[in-house]
């Protein structure tokens, strides 16, 4: 087997750099339908994908996102602006988040500001959290290619035909890992949001 782990580190790299996200401003201002909302989605995080052919969101994982009261309900068959910001906050937290953690985090956000009045919108916090974005990549760029330059020192002893392997594995795990870690770190910030819900919400659940 051979595997040019250095194409493979800049084909890594240059997909981050071109990871975006979906600007308010392309999310349109008229309610859609739910195979509107369905072909937007598909059509506008389709780099996302793994394959050709996975789905981004359907029809049933948005109704199981309404009936788990991730998102409000449609109105008249209907989804606004601020269900499309809620629904990419779900596409990305689905990967690594349960339903009910999901839950705990956007509950808040929906509850204060889906449909706000008071000046400080949900586009207001989507471009807010959004914004931290084109940093955030810089620094994960820096922190694979360290990862990368480690785990092409390690396994210097094994048998060589083993060794391009044993380094891809290598770092394989160490981005493993920090994903891992990062999960759990998400996971109890998330229990102690839980933790300070009011009582009255407790005894819904």
């Amino acid at each position: 087997m051979t595997i040019n782990t250095e194409d493979l580190l800049n084909s890594i790299l240059g997909s981050l750099s071109r990871i975006d996200y979906i600007k308010p401003d392309e999310v349109p201002n008229i309610d859609l339908y739910m195979d509107q909302v369905t072909t937007f989605m598909d059509a506008q995080l389709n780099q996302s994908k793994r394959y050709s052919e996975d789905k981004i969101l359907t029809k049933t994982m948005i109704n199981n996102y309404a009936k788990n009261n991730l998102l409000p309900p449609p109105v008249k068959k209907k989804y606004s602006k601020e269900h499309m910001l809620l629904l990419i906050f779900i596409y990305y937290f689905k990967n690594i988040l349960s339903i009910s953690d999901i839950q705990t985090l956007l509950d808040p956000v929906t509850k204060e500001y889906f449909e706000s009045r008071k000046g400080f919108s949900l586009q207001s916090v989507y471009e807010e959290v959004f914004s931290l974005e084109k940093e955030e990549i810089d620094v994960m760029k820096e922190d694979i290619a360290n990862k990368y330059r480690r785990a092409a020192g390690t396994f210097e002893q094994a048998p060589e035909k083993d060794q391009e392997f044993l380094k891809l594995f290598s770092f394989i795990c160490m981005l493993s890992f920090d994903v891992y870690v990062k999960k759990q770190m998400i996971e109890k910030l998330v229990d102690e949001l839980a933790g300070r819900k009011p009582e009255s919400t407790k005894e819904k659940k």
